[in-house]
Protein backbone atom coordinates (compact mmCIF):
# COMPACT_ATOMS: atom_id res chain seq x y z
CA UNK A 1 0.00 0.00 0.00
CA UNK A 2 1.23 3.74 -0.25
CA UNK A 3 2.55 5.04 2.32
CA UNK A 4 0.41 8.24 1.75
CA UNK A 5 -2.69 6.01 0.63
CA UNK A 6 -4.60 6.83 4.12
CA UNK A 7 -3.46 10.78 4.09
CA UNK A 8 -4.81 11.17 0.25
CA UNK A 9 -8.03 9.18 1.33
CA UNK A 10 -8.85 11.75 4.43
CA UNK A 11 -8.13 14.26 2.08
CA UNK A 12 -9.56 13.07 -1.37
CA UNK A 13 -6.23 13.98 -3.70
CA UNK A 14 -4.25 11.62 -5.41
CA UNK A 15 -0.19 12.67 -5.21
CA UNK A 16 1.30 12.62 -8.44
CA UNK A 17 4.72 13.31 -7.62
CA UNK A 18 5.28 11.29 -4.09
CA UNK A 19 8.73 13.01 -3.74
CA UNK A 20 7.53 16.15 -3.54
CA UNK A 21 5.04 15.27 -0.62
CA UNK A 22 8.48 13.46 0.87
CA UNK A 23 10.40 16.48 1.00
CA UNK A 24 7.37 17.98 2.75
CA UNK A 25 7.99 15.94 5.73
CA UNK A 26 12.25 16.32 6.21
CA UNK A 27 12.76 18.10 9.13
CA UNK A 28 15.76 20.35 9.24
CA UNK A 29 17.23 17.76 12.51
CA UNK A 30 16.57 14.66 10.30
CA UNK A 31 19.77 15.77 7.74
CA UNK A 32 22.60 15.46 9.83
CA UNK A 33 21.47 11.66 10.19
CA UNK A 34 20.84 10.98 6.85
CA UNK A 35 22.93 9.01 4.52
CA UNK A 36 22.43 11.10 1.53
CA UNK A 37 22.48 14.64 1.18
CA UNK A 38 18.98 15.95 1.07
CA UNK A 39 17.40 18.83 1.36
CA UNK A 40 14.74 20.06 4.38
CA UNK A 41 11.23 20.82 4.34
CA UNK A 42 11.75 24.93 4.30
CA UNK A 43 11.67 26.09 1.12
CA UNK A 44 8.18 24.23 0.69
CA UNK A 45 7.52 25.74 3.99
CA UNK A 46 8.20 29.15 2.64
CA UNK A 47 5.94 28.38 -0.50
CA UNK A 48 2.98 27.10 1.83
CA UNK A 49 3.08 29.94 3.65
CA UNK A 50 2.72 32.40 1.29
CA UNK A 51 0.23 30.40 -0.57
CA UNK A 52 -1.77 30.25 2.58
CA UNK A 53 -2.06 33.80 3.20
CA UNK A 54 -2.79 34.32 -0.47
CA UNK A 55 -5.81 32.31 -0.50
CA UNK A 56 -6.96 33.07 2.97
CA UNK A 57 -6.80 36.37 2.06
CA UNK A 58 -8.72 35.57 -1.18
CA UNK A 59 -11.41 33.83 1.01
CA UNK A 60 -11.66 36.53 3.50
CA UNK A 61 -11.90 39.64 1.10
CA UNK A 62 -15.08 37.73 -1.12
CA UNK A 63 -16.38 36.72 2.09
CA UNK A 64 -16.78 39.35 4.39
CA UNK A 65 -16.84 42.38 1.78
CA UNK A 66 -17.91 44.90 4.58
CA UNK A 67 -15.02 43.81 6.86
CA UNK A 68 -12.25 47.03 6.54
CA UNK A 69 -8.36 46.31 5.99
CA UNK A 70 -7.23 46.56 9.16
CA UNK A 71 -10.16 43.87 10.43
CA UNK A 72 -9.43 41.67 7.35
CA UNK A 73 -5.68 41.43 8.45
CA UNK A 74 -6.47 40.19 11.82
CA UNK A 75 -9.07 37.95 11.10
CA UNK A 76 -6.52 36.43 8.67
CA UNK A 77 -3.90 36.50 11.45
CA UNK A 78 -5.79 34.42 13.47
CA UNK A 79 -7.10 32.01 11.40
CA UNK A 80 -3.58 31.08 9.91
CA UNK A 81 -1.87 30.92 13.90
CA UNK A 82 0.78 28.56 14.78
CA UNK A 83 -1.58 26.65 17.32
CA UNK A 84 -4.40 26.46 14.88
CA UNK A 85 -2.11 25.00 12.11
CA UNK A 86 -0.42 22.52 14.26
CA UNK A 87 -4.26 21.30 15.16
CA UNK A 88 -4.96 21.07 11.60
CA UNK A 89 -1.85 19.23 10.92
CA UNK A 90 -2.81 16.74 13.81
CA UNK A 91 -6.10 16.28 12.44
CA UNK A 92 -4.21 14.96 9.16
CA UNK A 93 -1.82 12.87 11.46
CA UNK A 94 0.71 14.34 9.80
CA UNK A 95 2.86 13.76 12.35
CA UNK A 96 3.31 10.06 11.66
CA UNK A 97 5.32 10.71 8.24
CA UNK A 98 7.69 13.24 10.03
CA UNK A 99 11.61 12.50 9.33
CA UNK A 100 13.04 13.14 12.63
CA UNK A 101 16.94 12.96 14.00
CA UNK A 102 16.76 10.62 16.89
CA UNK A 103 16.91 13.80 19.61
CA UNK A 104 13.80 15.66 18.34
CA UNK A 105 12.08 12.14 18.19
CA UNK A 106 12.79 11.51 21.79
CA UNK A 107 12.16 15.03 22.52
CA UNK A 108 8.46 14.79 21.31
CA UNK A 109 9.26 16.55 18.02
CA UNK A 110 5.95 14.39 16.13
CA UNK A 111 3.57 16.53 18.54
CA UNK A 112 5.69 19.75 19.07
CA UNK A 113 3.37 22.35 17.93
CA UNK A 114 5.76 24.96 15.98
CA UNK A 115 6.92 21.74 13.86
CA UNK A 116 3.42 20.84 13.25
CA UNK A 117 2.36 24.04 12.10
CA UNK A 118 5.19 24.45 9.57
CA UNK A 119 5.01 21.17 8.03
CA UNK A 120 1.54 21.83 7.52
CA UNK A 121 2.67 24.48 5.43
CA UNK A 122 5.27 22.28 3.65
CA UNK A 123 2.62 20.15 2.84
CA UNK A 124 0.30 23.09 1.06
CA UNK A 125 3.35 23.63 -0.55
CA UNK A 126 4.36 20.27 -2.04
CA UNK A 127 0.55 20.16 -2.63
CA UNK A 128 0.81 23.24 -4.67
CA UNK A 129 3.59 22.22 -6.78
CA UNK A 130 1.83 18.64 -7.58
CA UNK A 131 -1.39 19.88 -8.73
CA UNK A 132 -1.90 23.65 -8.85
CA UNK A 133 -3.86 25.73 -6.37
CA UNK A 134 -7.29 23.87 -6.66
CA UNK A 135 -6.18 20.64 -4.08
CA UNK A 136 -4.98 23.21 -2.06
CA UNK A 137 -7.88 24.77 -1.65
CA UNK A 138 -10.09 21.44 -1.59
CA UNK A 139 -7.85 20.84 1.41
CA UNK A 140 -8.63 24.27 3.37
CA UNK A 141 -12.46 24.06 2.31
CA UNK A 142 -12.02 20.80 4.57
CA UNK A 143 -10.16 22.11 7.56
CA UNK A 144 -8.87 25.64 7.68
CA UNK A 145 -12.17 27.58 6.36
CA UNK A 146 -14.92 25.90 8.10
CA UNK A 147 -12.53 28.01 11.19
CA UNK A 148 -13.46 31.17 10.30
CA UNK A 149 -16.99 32.14 10.56
CA UNK A 150 -16.51 30.68 14.39
CA UNK A 151 -14.06 33.23 14.94
CA UNK A 152 -15.82 36.04 13.08
CA UNK A 153 -18.61 35.41 15.00
CA UNK A 154 -17.06 35.31 18.61
CA UNK A 155 -14.80 38.39 17.47
CA UNK A 156 -11.98 36.77 18.92
CA UNK A 157 -9.62 37.84 16.11
CA UNK A 158 -10.14 41.57 17.27
CA UNK A 159 -7.24 43.45 19.92
CA UNK A 160 -8.79 44.45 23.10
CA UNK A 161 -8.89 48.37 22.05
CA UNK A 162 -10.99 47.46 19.15
CA UNK A 163 -13.01 45.23 21.45
CA UNK A 164 -13.94 47.55 23.81
CA UNK A 165 -14.69 50.35 21.45
CA UNK A 166 -17.27 48.22 19.65
CA UNK A 167 -18.93 47.36 22.98
CA UNK A 168 -18.94 50.86 24.60
CA UNK A 169 -19.99 52.62 21.01
CA UNK A 170 -23.11 50.01 20.36
CA UNK A 171 -24.47 50.36 24.28
CA UNK A 172 -24.35 54.29 24.77
CA UNK A 173 -22.86 55.81 21.49
CA UNK A 174 -19.53 57.16 23.27
CA UNK A 175 -15.65 56.22 22.39
CA UNK A 176 -12.89 55.28 24.88
CA UNK A 177 -10.54 58.15 25.96
CA UNK A 178 -7.25 56.83 26.88
CA UNK A 179 -5.19 58.61 28.94
CA UNK A 180 -1.47 58.51 30.46
CA UNK A 181 -1.73 58.29 33.91
CA UNK A 182 2.19 58.18 34.71
CA UNK A 183 5.43 57.76 32.81
CA UNK A 184 8.67 56.55 34.67
CA UNK A 185 11.93 54.85 34.14
CA UNK A 186 15.13 56.55 32.45
CA UNK A 187 14.43 56.84 28.04
CA UNK A 188 15.95 53.45 27.36
CA UNK A 189 13.65 51.55 29.67
CA UNK A 190 10.56 53.32 30.52
CA UNK A 191 7.36 52.18 31.61
CA UNK A 192 3.88 54.02 30.85
CA UNK A 193 0.06 52.95 33.01
CA UNK A 194 -2.74 54.10 30.89
CA UNK A 195 -6.32 54.91 31.83
CA UNK A 196 -9.33 53.98 29.77
CA UNK A 197 -11.83 56.64 30.29
CA UNK A 198 -15.99 56.35 29.15
CA UNK A 199 -16.91 60.40 30.22
CA UNK A 200 -15.24 61.13 33.39
CA UNK A 201 -15.37 57.23 34.79
CA UNK A 202 -12.03 55.37 34.42
CA UNK A 203 -12.60 51.69 33.49
CA UNK A 204 -9.62 50.11 33.54
CA UNK A 205 -5.60 51.06 33.35
CA UNK A 206 -2.79 49.37 32.18
CA UNK A 207 1.07 48.88 32.55
CA UNK A 208 3.66 48.65 29.40
CA UNK A 209 6.72 49.22 28.58
CA UNK A 210 5.36 51.52 25.59
CA UNK A 211 1.86 53.30 25.36
CA UNK A 212 0.40 50.86 22.69
CA UNK A 213 1.45 47.93 24.71
CA UNK A 214 -0.25 49.87 28.35
CA UNK A 215 -3.56 50.79 26.06
CA UNK A 216 -4.14 47.02 25.04
CA UNK A 217 -3.64 45.94 28.63
CA UNK A 218 -5.92 48.60 30.09
CA UNK A 219 -8.91 47.60 27.25
CA UNK A 220 -8.47 44.30 28.72
CA UNK A 221 -9.30 45.22 31.93
CA UNK A 222 -11.65 47.84 30.79
CA UNK A 223 -13.82 44.73 29.21
CA UNK A 224 -13.80 43.05 31.71
CA UNK A 225 -15.56 45.77 34.32
CA UNK A 226 -17.35 46.78 31.67
CA UNK A 227 -19.42 43.41 31.17
CA UNK A 228 -19.65 42.70 34.70
CA UNK A 229 -20.71 46.43 35.26
CA UNK A 230 -21.75 48.07 31.92
CA UNK A 231 -22.12 52.02 31.78
CA UNK A 232 -25.76 52.57 31.71
CA UNK A 233 -26.71 50.20 34.85
CA UNK A 234 -24.89 53.07 37.46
Amino acid sequence: MQVYQKLSEVIGLQFKDLSLINLAFIHRSYLNEAKDKIPSNERLEFLGDSILSFLTSEYLYRNYPKLPEGDLTNLRSSVVKTSTLAKLAKQLDLGLYLKLSHGEEEGGGRQNTSILADTFEAFLGAVYLDGGLEPVITILEKSLFPLIPVIYKDKSYKDAKSSFQELVQEQIKMSPVYRVLEEKGPDHAKEFTVGVFVGETKWGSGLGKNKQEAEQKAATDALVKWKKKPYNTG
